[in-house]
């Protein structure tokens, strides 16, 4: 900064800067230099000469600001007094250090000097509007430019998945997850690391940390939570919600604003018991309305074979959805066996629960564009495989659609969790690969970084989606999200349903077709008085075109929602009217549909499954689009093997059957099955995980080191 004195500017924090004039005397004898040049420039009779040779001299958007007409629209440009003015940096062409002349000019012409850089020969002035010219007219300026916004640039996870373009501009700028809490059920969240502090930088985000390893029930929250020492938890804390920054290499979450609520089911070798997990849910449950909790991220799994029908974890995510939270599960990284060979059926529990919102994983090679991005070939593959013996004592597969989408999920940079002497939590300590790229061991304390692979990194992506959607609209309900999710995804070319579900995770659609609905749907659907059909957009609002441009590229919606467990709709009736199924203690799975009846209150006290025998689900309108698959071929590559992008493509092209009646349940028939999978050739049989945590794929360089998902024992 320069040491000469200074006076106060006019307005804010800009203003408040200083002019560089020091004394009394130096004034005077300025503003007589100041009042000879004006009136020398007034007598010039090359006065208009000489602004037309200095116009090329000022930026092209302070230009465009010059010629607008109306109340200005810039940050830097005011009205006062019915004077124009603007906040510019005047580059100057001149061998004084002092731009003792340029500084007389700018007063001379009515602006106020702010401050004049050491680092470039520039001075950061306020201009009338008009005199603008006249200042890039002379011949010691260089350039002028307008006071623009500086802000930090935006990862590459943000610039992949669209969040930039929410942030940047239009009516969600801004958008950074504010008010809404995310828990996260995982090995804790290292809180001092500078990447989930609060926009100041003082205080963490993690409004509430609890430990619940080793001891399942409710007074574990008095013990507080220690310091992550495993590691997986802080990364995935961070690509869901980090604020990045704290490098050059930015390295922030989807929702850097959002309140984070740490609940550790996970010790530290990443490795739970059931019987935690459970009580980490019901802890969330209880929770919830206590710390915003309105998303919880499950970035683990469980060695079960049970069908969603009885399986605990799929029976616990299903109840916190009924309880308004919307649940977000890895996938599972089994999608290749050890032979490698490609796994379908290798969804892991409670992935495989039909409201959860199941998310594979997306190889981004490195760049923010889309057009590269492929499945990860880890990344776990439908349909599910739990198993229950029904009432005739058959054994019956569940057969599932899953994924429902896909986020990336290869080498993405987030939180390196240390504990408060500064120790490398597991992860990295063991695998020092993983933070080499960002300095290893000479990153500065709590801004140390490292990249992670899997569908436990591509969940808390979603995740932090939801907190958008959620600032954006709080009335969405899980279903309602999730629908919106997968019906704005864009479907990746050459990967079928059972591999991408509905496409790659767009954040920008998904916000921009949340914000287009009304914003008390979830607490008309929890009165009972939002009829199925009754209108669901804003006051004056549409629906958005399908279509959002991500990081300069154009990305097509896949226009398709998963619901019924194997069922394909599409159409805007989905979001022009209200569906029942986005009633979150709904559950329809094919023939069949439960309803969750919460009691208690304030505090829930339980939650109970009721079997539904009459139902409807879905209104006139909404276009049914399952018989377009086709039955399930590998080889025809239709059913749940059809390209998700060639799907979608005749979506566009308006193909589908609307339903003229929509779908209703009556005694035990919907429609049809919706897509049929055939027993064994590709499907994998059941699925085993193994115990702890793995090296399942080794070390692989296209795909960065992937890690066997987090896995929790059936038995204490």
């Amino acid at each position: 900064m320069s040491n000469d004195s200074v006076r106060p500017s006019p307005r804010s924090t800009a203003d408040r800067l200083v002019i560089l004039v020091e004394s009394r005397a130096l004034r005077l004898a300025f503003s007589v230099l100041a009042t000879l040049m004006l009136l020398a420039s007034l007598l010039m009779p090359g006065r208009a000469v000489a602004q037309s040779q200095g116009a090329h001299k000022v930026a092209s958007d302070l230009r465009d600001a010059l010629r607008e007409s109306g109340a200005p629209r810039q940050r830097w440009a005011r009205e006062h007094d019915g004077v124009r003015k603007v906040q510019a940096v005047v580059v100057a062409d001149s061998s004084d250090p002092d731009l003792v002349e340029l500084r007389a000019a700018v007063l001379a012409a009515g602006g106020s000097v702010y401050h004049r850089y050491l680092a470039v020969p520039a001075l950061y002035v306020m201009l009338p509007a008009d005199r603008v010219d006249d200042i890039a007219a002379r011949a010691d300026v260089q350039s002028i430019s307008p006071n623009r916004r500086a802000a930090r640039t935006f990862s590459t996870l943000e610039l992949a998945t669209g969040a930039a373009a929410v942030r940047s501009g239009g009516r969600f700028a801004g958008l950074d997850g504010s008010g809404v809490g995310i828990a996260v059920l995982d090995s804790g969240i290292a809180s001092t690391h500078q990447g989930f502090r609060d926009a100041a930088g003082r205080t963490s985000r993690v409004v509430r940390a609890v430990d619940l390893v080793g001891m399942a029930d409710e007074s574990a929250k008095d013990r507080g939570a220690q310091a992550d020492l495993y590691g997986h938890g802080s990364h995935v804390a961070g690509v869901a919600a980090g604020r990045g920054g704290s490098q050059a290499l930015d390295a922030a979450g989807i929702a850097p604003n959002a309140n984070l609520i740490d609940v550790k089911v996970l010790d530290s070798e990443g490795q739970g018991q059931l019987s935690d997990v459970l009580a980490g849910i019901d802890w969330v449950i209880l929770h919830a309305g206590e710390y915003g909790i309105r998303v919880l991220n499950l970035s683990l799994a469980a060695d079960s074979t049970e069908s969603y029908l009885t399986d605990p974890l799929c029976r616990a995510v299903r109840s916190a959805g009924a309880a308004g939270i919307a649940v977000v599960v890895a996938a599972g990284n089994y999608g290749r066996g050890a032979d490698g060979t490609e796994r379908y059926g290798s969804i892991s529990a409670p992935g495989n629960e039909p409201s959860a919102i199941t998310v594979g994983a997306v190889n981004m090679h490195g760049t923010p564009q889309r057009g590269d991005d492929s499945v990860n070939f880890f990344s776990s593959r439908g349909p599910t495989r739990g198993v229950h013996v029904d009432a005739q004592g058959r054994r019956v597969i569940d057969n599932l659609l899953k994924p429902d989408l896909v986020a990336p999920g290869n080498k993405v940079v987030s939180v390196l969790a240390t504990d408060r002497s500064g120790t490398w939590s597991a992860l990295a300590s063991r695998y020092p690969e993983l933070s080499a790229p960002y300095g290893g061991t000479a990153q500065p304390r709590g801004q140390q970084l490292m990249n992670l692979s899997g569908t436990s990194i591509a969940a808390p992506a979603v995740a932090g989606t939801l907190a958008l959607m959620l600032q954006a609209n709080p009335g969405l309900t899980p279903p309602l999200a999730k629908a919106i999710l997968q019906y704005t995804a864009q479907p990746l070319a050459g990967a079928n349903l059972l591999q991408q579900g509905t496409g790659l995770l767009n954040v920008d659609g998904a916000v921009r077709l949340a914000g287009a609905l009304r914003s008390d749907i979830a607490e008309r659907i929890a009165g009972g008085t939002l009829a199925p059909g009754d209108n669901l957009l804003a006051p004056g609002k549409t629906l958005p075109l399908p279509v959002s441009v991500v990081d300069g590229s154009v990305v097509p919606w896949s226009r398709i929602v998963v619901a019924g467990g194997s069922h394909l709709f599409s159409g805007s009736a989905l979001f022009t009217q209200h569906q029942p199924i986005y009633d979150p203690r709904l559950v329809w799975v094919r023939q069949s549909a439960q309803r969750l009846v919460l009691a208690g209150s304030p505090r829930i006290r339980s939650i109970v499954a009721l079997p539904v025998v009459a139902q409807r689900f879905l209104t006139p309108g909404v276009a049914w689009v399952t018989r377009l698959a086709g039955e399930s071929s590998l080889r025809g590559r239709t059913g749940g093997f059809i390209p998700t992008a060639t799907l979608a493509g005749w979506l566009a092209s308006g193909s589908g059957i609307v339903l003229s009646e929509g779908i209703v349940l009556s005694e035990g028939i919907v429609l049809s099955e919706g897509i049929v999978l055939s027993e064994g050739i590709v499907l994998s049989e059941g699925l085993v995980l193994s115990e702890g945590l793995v090296l399942s794929e080794g070390l692989v360089l296209s795909e960065g080191l992937v890690l066997s998902e987090i896995v929790v024992r059936g038995e204490p």
